[in-house]
């Protein structure tokens, strides 16, 4: 949708002839070829479109905590049911869970659950596994060699060093094999409430497209993020970046025309701004 310079009071008149009122004005605004113009910028209320973002270079740090917090507000309103997609009944399940997800989907891995915890239901069980069992078991999320070998150290560490039972707690997670910050966080945050900010693909993606951080390290980026934001809200955040992800802002095609926070998103227009073709390449993952 384009916007002509034609204006009437507080009217914007658009290319299609349709008045919208105005409500905001803002100048200098960067171009996302990175020029600034000092030509007027309208924000048109209910529009699918972004109104004017200010280029990182010109946003003040309160401007970026605001927007981040905004964000993070109306993507809960978005995805009010937004939790971990990964099924567990415990510490243990969700740990092994998060560490079989990795290269495959949150549903492939609930599909494999409830036979893999019928077999082993606790650590010392799953240390004792037969290797060839266990592999055929996990054989269809790939990897499972090498996804084997990790559920069969982790398992024997947590009975050797911890009585069996999951630490709660970020330096003991992330020495388990296996285990690194993205999964410890996982644990942490819906296992034992202990607020942990999940840096996978997804958020780390949507973090940069927000102009949140330009970090590609997950573990500065975890940092810079969190910095955003109070401590309480992590583990929330973390599901409401992860699940739009998955459905609304791919990797190759984000649905911008479809997506309900492209206001304040400087990326805007990197996917179909058109609403109908947008709402053709929105997503589900899992039971969503």
């Amino acid at each position: 949708m384009k916007m002509t310079r034609e204006r009437t009071g507080s009217m914007l008149i658009l290319a299609s002839g349709k008045p919208h009122r105005v409500t905001g004005v803002r100048k200098s605004v960067a171009r996302r070829s990175g020029r600034e113009s000092s030509a007027e910028s309208w924000s048109v209320p209910g529009a699918p479109y972004a109104s004017a973002v200010p280029a990182p270079a010109t946003e003040t740090r309160t401007g970026l905590v605001r927007r981040a917090r905004k964000i993070d507000r109306v993507l809960g309103e978005t995805y009010p049911d937004a939790k971990c997609e990964l099924d567990f009944d415990d510490p243990f399940q969700l740990l092994v869970v998060t560490v079989l997800s990795a290269q495959t989907t949150d549903k492939r891995v609930n599909a494999v659950r409830p036979t893999l915890f019928a077999a082993y239901p606790d650590p010392k069980a799953m240390a004792a596994a037969d290797r060839a069992t266990l592999e055929g078991i996990i054989g269809p999320l790939g990897f499972f060699r090498a996804k084997t070998e990790s559920l069969l150290k982790l398992s024997a560490a947590l009975v050797a060093d911890h009585g069996g039972q999951v630490p709660a707690n970020l330096d003991d997670l992330v020495k388990l094999p296996g285990v690194g910050r993205k999964t410890a966080n996982v644990v942490l945050g819906n296992a034992f409430g202990i607020p942990g900010i999940t840096v996978d693909t997804h958020f780390g993606r949507l973090a940069r497209r927000f102009g949140w951080t330009e970090e590609t390290d997950p573990v500065k980026a975890e940092h810079a993020v969190g910095a955003l934001f109070e401590k309480r809200d992590w583990t929330m955040l973390s599901h409401h970046l992860i699940w739009h992800g998955r459905r609304v802002c791919h990797k190759q095609k984000p649905a911008c025309g479809a997506c309900t926070v492209a206001k304040w998103c400087p990326s805007y227009g990197e996917g179909p701004t058109d609403p109908e073709v947008a709402a053709k390449l929105v997503k589900t993952e899992g039971r969503a």
